[in-house]
């Protein structure tokens, strides 16, 4: 397909998803950019989109995909189904859904969808705001293979890499959920870390500096506690999310009778910091769970 032909929905302009929307506008496709937060739509409509809105309805006949960025299986749902978008595209539109769920959830949403003639491609995406907003996401995508014919234009426009798990819905959600497993271990075990070397008196910008050019660097660490080193926790993704994607990872090792030793502590120790407050912070503010420490501040 001609990607200056495709024209694409982009629902959720939260870090990722407008990085992603901006990334097909610079592709060349003609992009559509949804969110109910009016300063999102202003920014999409100023760097070129095709139309903004606060939902689908006065294009939703001119779509050929829809890319949903949105936080969960209950959104996508709700924006799929209880809004009416759904039922108002033509049959034939495709339908990426990258939400963090769980595979019966992406199974449902694709089953839902298939009723009405709509195509579904299972792809939870990676790779922070700032590889969204350079086209160079990681996709996880499972479906048929029409789904990833039609969103060809799409995939080509956000990501660097996508990884094509089956032809079974599900299997992308899976191996998400596995991915999340890490990542929290990460940021849970990283915030440890900084949290010791405070107690130690060890200046946490040292640390971090130590860390990042040696063997216990991971990109979470990296990422995530220089937020930590600047004292700045306003959100890039929330310590809520990680409460949602660890759960997710609880209920899946659950469901294969698999122990999850460290996984469990992340869950527990991300469902503290929002117990105590934090959960609209950045996740990397499971840090303020210990307490007694002198972390640095924003400036």
């Amino acid at each position: 397909m001609n990607a200056a032909k495709h024209s694409v929905a982009v629902i959720g302009l939260g870090s990722m998803g407008m990085g992603a929307a901006r990334s097909c506008i610079r592709a060349g496709l003609n992009t559509y950019g949804v969110d109910i937060n009016a300063e999102a739509l202003q920014s999409l409509s100023s760097a070129g989109a095709a139309g903004v809105a606060a939902d689908c309805a006065e294009f939703t006949a001119e779509l050929d995909s829809v890319l949903l960025l949105v936080v969960n299986a209950e959104q996508c749902r709700r924006i799929l189904f209880d809004n009416g978008l759904a039922e108002n595209m033509l049959p034939g539109t495709a339908v990426m859904v990258s939400a963090t769920m769980s595979a019966d959830d992406a199974k449902d949403i694709a089953g839902r969808l298939a009723e009405r003639q709509l195509i579904a491609l299972d792809a939870p995406v990676s790779g922070g705001a700032a590889k969204a907003d350079k086209g160079e996401m990681t996709v996880m995508a499972s479906g048929p293979e029409e789904a990833f014919d039609k969103l060809a234009p799409v995939l080509d426009a956000i990501a660097v890499s996508v990884y094509r798990i089956g032809s079974e819905i599900g299997m992308g959600a899976t191996v998400k959920i596995i991915h999340q497993l890490l990542a929290g271990v990460h940021i849970a075990v990283g915030a440890e870390a900084m949290a010791m070397a405070a107690k130690a008196g060890i200046p946490l910008d040292m640390m971090y500096e130590v860390v990042t050019n040696a063997a216990g660097n991971s990109w979470m660490f990296e990422n995530r506690m220089k937020h930590v080193v600047d004292g700045d926790y306003s959100p890039k993704s929330m310590v809520d999310i990680f409460v949602k994607d660890m759960g997710l990872v609880t209920d899946v090792a659950q469901s294969l009778n698999f122990p999850i030793h460290l996984g469990s502590t992340a869950y527990q120790m991300f469902t503290s910091a929002s117990n105590e407050g934090h959960g609209k912070e950045d996740d990397s503010a499971v840090i303020k769970i210990f307490k007694g420490l002198n972390l640095p501040e924003k400036s």
